[in-house]
């Protein structure tokens, strides 16, 4: 279960809850359940019950209980805790497995819409490098929420824009007749900055990564392969979720979704110990929050959400990645086989969200 069906299924336990005459409020039309904060527990956290309070005349944590006995019974969901002042936490049954055969599944197109939306966007930016490269990613990701996307330019790109960066434009206009639309693509301009030295690459992450709002560095920092920069994570963890599924096929084994999280446990038919592994929880909330992100980057045209979060996911994957092959003696084990599945599923994320900016997943680096 994503956190947007999971948000649904929150929406209509409340809704059940005012049509069985326990809650007298107007349903939202929408809602937001976010990773448990201190004190919380379980997969997902909602303050759906506090916003209620009010309006229904009741003290949060009875809003709390009367959607906690709805929700347990919802499928998917394996428990529901009420904390603090009426924070509802809910774990879910089966959902790193679900969530990661999904993802599998999908591969570079989880997240995607399943079918044209019908939804005609027309994006017009001035004639600067910078606004022509957040249209053209803004492009791609409305494209893979379902929009038939059209854009253009004020005047015609640069040679280089298209050869060296990659840009795409379906119309522009000309010196002597600007094209007759509204701007509606207007980041922050990179100039006096040329871009275009960086590669193709390093110059649309330059672009791309910071805020609309913000001005882009354009360095040479975007090319050295150190942790400082984010570019080199994003593009170094997805080569090692490809060499970790090469080298686990030279070991005889294959990916198969399942609780990646087993510690220290004994396994029977091996008679070997799997050796322990870091906490998989910012990964799995990252992986499963990458829907959310692509609508969220598409509704604002805004690809650096996009950018950011696959930084997160590519910082919650590495210190992952170290335990997912066997060590020393250890003989292959269904966890090692999950291990690879979640960073296999981390992987296609990566790559999927780097094509989606016009941006090369290598799978040796």
């Amino acid at each position: 279960m994503t956190p947007v069906e999971l948000s649904r299924t929150v929406l209509r336990a409340v809704r059940r809850a005012v049509d069985d005459g326990e809650l007298d409020v107007a349903v939202p039309g929408q809602t937001s359940v976010t990773p448990p904060g201190p004190g919380g527990c379980g997969d997902y956290a909602t303050n759906v019950a506090l916003q209620l309070a009010r309006p229904a005349g009741q003290p949060p944590l009875r809003v709390a209980e009367i959607l906690r006995e709805r929700l347990v019974r919802a499928a998917g969901i394996s428990e529901v805790v009420v904390t603090g002042p009426g924070f509802l936490n809910i774990s879910l049954r089966g959902t790193e497995t679900a969530l990661v055969r999904e993802i599998l599944r999908c591969g570079h197109r989880y997240g995607h819409a399943d079918r044209p939306t019908g939804r005609l966007v027309q994006l017009h930016a001035p004639h600067e490098v910078r606004a022509v490269i957040v249209m053209d990613a803004a492009a791609r990701i409305l494209r893979s929420q379902g929009a038939l996307v059209r854009t253009s330019c004020a005047g015609r790109p640069a040679p280089e824009w298209a050869d060296i960066l990659g840009v795409d434009i379906d119309a522009y206009g000309t010196p002597d007749a600007l094209a007759p639309l509204d701007v509606n693509v207007r980041p922050v301009p990179a100039a006096p900055a040329d871009p275009t030295p960086l590669g193709r690459d390093a110059a649309r992450w330059a672009l791309l990564h910071p805020a609309l709002h913000d001005r882009p560095r354009i360095t040479a920092d975007h090319l050295v392969q150190r942790e400082s920069n984010p570019l080199f994570r994003v593009r170094y963890a997805h080569a090692r979720t490809r060499a970790l599924t090469r080298n686990a096929a030279d070991l005889g084994f294959h990916a198969e979704p399942g609780d990646a999280d087993l510690r220290g446990t004994q396994a029977a038919v091996q008679e070997t110990v799997v050796q322990d592994t870091p906490d998989t929880t910012a990964l799995r909330h990252a992986l499963a929050d990458h829907p959310r992100i692509l609508q969220a980057a598409a509704a604002h045209h805004a690809p650096d959400r996009l950018a950011r979060h696959l930084v997160t996911v590519a910082d919650a994957v590495l210190p992952f990645l170290a335990a997912v092959l066997p060590r020393g003696a250890e003989k292959p084990s269904a966890a090692h086989r999950a291990r690879l599945a979640l960073a296999e599923a981390a992987g296609a994320v990566l790559a999927g969200g780097l094509s989606l900016l016009g941006i090369d997943a290598p799978e040796h680096l």
